[in-house]
């Protein structure tokens, strides 16, 4: 549901996405979750990065700001549960750098493939973006997408 410019999942529930689709974007994204959630979005449909409650972990592919299963991010820069979050991210190819609270965290690396729960594997065409609404209540806003250089 929308909510004064806040989408908010207050329980499992469906996936979003986008009408529009793209290919080399750069994505604004803040989120916040209450303890022990997860989500994701997923850049074309086709590769989440992972959003889940790992403030003080070791950076491992399945936790906050990696790509899921393939790229961990090189330290984990989450915040508290319930503390406004953000990551800015380009995707230009298969090229990746995600930015997560203001620090690099995965710095343009390659993709390897289509992550879990991808809508296609047409990796070479325009996708959509998607926000992962089955795992957890997570909330989202200043979603801004603009074509990447």
């Amino acid at each position: 549901m929308a909510d004064a410019g806040t989408l908010r999942s207050p329980k499992s529930g469906s996936n979003l996405v986008t009408d529009k689709t793209f290919t080399d974007f750069k994505l604004h994204i803040e989120f916040r979750y209450p303890k022990g959630s997860n989500s994701g979005v997923y850049l074309r449909g086709r590769y989440e990065v992972q959003i889940e409650d790992s403030k003080g972990m070791e950076p491992l592919p399945d936790l906050f700001s990696a790509i899921y299963g393939f790229l961990p991010p090189s330290e984990i820069v989450a915040k508290e549960p319930g503390e406004w979050q953000s990551f800015d991210i380009t995707l230009v190819g298969r090229m990746v750098t995600v930015i997560a609270n203001g620090k690099t965290v995965i710095a343009n690396q390659q993709i390897p493939g289509i992550t879990g729960g991808a809508i296609n594997s047409k990796e070479g065409e325009p996708g959509p973006i998607l926000i992962q609404g089955d795992h957890g209540p997570v909330d989202f806003r200043n979603i801004v997408i603009t074509p990447a250089k």
